[in-house]
């Protein structure tokens, strides 16, 4: 017995030889990945706290214009989070538990708004509900009314961006919370109404408290996208911490000043992320087993079935469908769709840096995946978390971390008689998305790297292969799932992205996120439906992919 213990740990301690110099290149990379994505947050605190005379510069935003731009943030933040829980956590209840006309549509419809960026629809219903939109033109038509003697509510205004953001981004708490209810037992809502509860009481007394992580989750996840929006807020007019950060690098070239915004937006997303991992204490959900299945919907009939049919497509209705038919009005305007060189132009620009963007985090991130999958040191794991947060900074915070340290990069390599080109080139403008949508492929990698059994690693290591040959002979063919739809998010994120492209992109490099908020801006609007509109169809792809799978998934 004493030998064949021997012999195991002569055995395990050759394997150990033979493993540790294999998973030393992935620690290291993954080291290396994480650091890249840490210098951006490394350079906007920096300057927030040991920056030349930031003290100096921040008591002069305080006491000037960060008190307005805060306050409206916040003001929005709100909206959005009361909004987008109503919407969101009140749709997923009704159709995970409920049977009404049309609800089997309205399970996959209620994700299309995803694909429609927020200043896309603020370009649309500025046409929409100004003055001389079709609108107000058709009220005062009907009713005879002339200018000032109605009164219409501005959408131009800080309500009118938080309803707008809401619309859009009430899929994250949909999706979330959807699935929250469906996994949690049936059997706990009968025994509810079998005590004598009500429909409302069992919702907010059970099925609500258990749902409350994805809740929030859902929440937080909308007011990280609400707080690093820039085009519909900019576009509207109303001062946010984003768009000063963008008044402060170009209007009046402050940089320290644009770093100080910067990192007062990144502390205000570090703040939001804290309460809402503390504000879920110590507490802990679990689903008693069982599962809401389609046959255990309850149906509703008459005015509660159609009050629940309403409830569901009013938001797809005003978040994705009016919206398009917007833009589709506004490019029949146009004596004839302008597909010229130069829109072919912004098209190729954007899959260019969307399709390299993609297939580099693919490839990171099998990398990251692939080393937690087969380290389990603290190492790797604070190099994931590092690369989890990048999805949570904005892209403008990303942008002004990434040209402040390349910018003196490029001064120190002029100084010494080099010639560097870093700030303002597409390698700039590409580790800026990388850095801001790494976490959205490492998680879809991740995941399908965890469905696939460690015995399958035993069975291969057996065989003689190394962690490379066990990539792509074992894994790498049932990974072409999750590594498609990976690059696939990633593609249309880089697609929608204004922030960082604005700041970043290389001199005279337009793509269709940035022509179509140019074109805006300067009422246009006729102008931007095109590539508006393109933007929008290349992210409803994805999103109908992934809305009709939902569907699948719970017949």
């Amino acid at each position: 017995m004493t030998a064949h213990s021997s012999a195991i740990a002569i055995a395990a301690a050759r394997r150990e030889k033979v493993r540790r110099p294999v998973l030393h290149p992935l620690l290291i990379a993954s080291f290396i990945v994480a650091a890249l994505v840490g210098v951006p947050i490394l350079g906007v605190l920096s300057n927030l706290l040991i920056g030349g005379g930031s003290g100096a510069t921040f008591a002069h935003l305080w006491s000037t214009v960060l008190p307005e731009y805060l306050g409206n943030s916040i003001a929005i933040a709100l909206i959005v989070v009361v909004l987008a829980a109503v919407i969101g956590i009140g749709c997923a209840w009704l159709v995970a538990v409920f049977d009404f006309p049309g609800k089997r549509l309205s399970e996959w419809a209620l994700v299309l708004p995803l694909a429609m960026p927020a200043y896309v629809v603020a370009y649309a219903y500025t046409d929409f509900l100004q003055f001389s939109g079709p609108l107000q033109s058709g009220l005062r038509a009907v009713t005879g009314w002339q200018a000032r003697e109605y009164w219409f509510p501005q959408i131009r205004s800080v309500g009118g961006a938080g309803i707008l953001f809401a619309l859009v981004l009430y899929p994250y708490v949909y999706l979330l919370v959807r699935n929250a209810f469906i996994e949690r037992s049936a059997r706990m809502w009968d025994a509810a109404r079998t005590l004598g509860a009500g429909p409302w009481e069992t919702f907010f007394k059970v099925s609500l408290p258990l749902a409350r992580p994805a809740a929030v989750a859902g929440i937080a996840l909308a007011l990280m996208e609400t707080l690093a929006d820039y085009g519909a807020v900019a576009y509207f007019g109303v001062p946010t911490l984003t768009t000063g950060i963008y008044k402060s690098w170009y209007a009046f070239s402050d940089r320290t000043a644009a770093a100080q915004i910067a990192g007062v937006l990144l502390l205000s997303i570090v703040l939001l992320m804290f309460i809402e991992q503390k504000s879920r204490g110590r507490a802990r959900y679990y689903a008693a087993g069982g599962r809401m299945v389609a046959h255990a919907a309850r149906p509703l009939r008459g005015a509660a079935a159609w009050g629940a049919s309403l409830f569901c497509a009013l938001p797809v209705l005003l978040g994705f469908v009016l919206p398009v038919l917007i833009l589709l009005r506004l490019m029949m305007q146009e004596e004839s769709l302008n597909f010229s060189a130069r829109y072919f132009g912004w098209l190729q620009n954007s899959m260019l840096v969307a399709a390299l963007t993609a297939v580099i985090a693919i490839a990171i991130c099998l990398v990251l995946a692939y080393a937690a999958r087969v380290s389990k040191s603290r190492l790797q794991a604070a190099c994931n978390r590092i690369v989890s947060m990048g999805y949570a900074i904005p892209g403008a915070v990303i942008a002004i971390g990434i040209l402040i340290p390349l910018a003196r990069f490029d001064a120190w390599g002029a100084e010494h008689g080099m010639t560097f080109v870093l700030a303002g080139s597409l390698l700039a403008l590409i580790y800026a998305y990388l850095v801001r949508f790494l976490a959205v492929s490492f998680q879809s990698v991740q995941a399908g790297l965890a469905k696939i059994t460690p015995a399958m690693d035993a069975s291969a290591r057996s065989l003689g292969h190394g962690l490379g040959s066990m990539l792509w002979r074992v894994h790498t063919p049932l990974l072409w799932r999750s590594v498609l739809t990976a690059g696939l998010l990633v593609f249309v994120d880089v697609v929608k992205e204004l922030p960082a492209t604005l700041t970043v992109r290389p001199f005279n490099f337009d793509t269709l996120a940035v022509i179509t908020y140019q074109l805006a801006s300067d009422e246009r609007l006729a102008e931007a439906a095109l590539p508006a509109i393109t933007i929008v169809l290349i992210a409803f792809i994805p999103v109908l992919v992934l809305a009709r799978a939902i569907a699948r998934r719970d017949k």
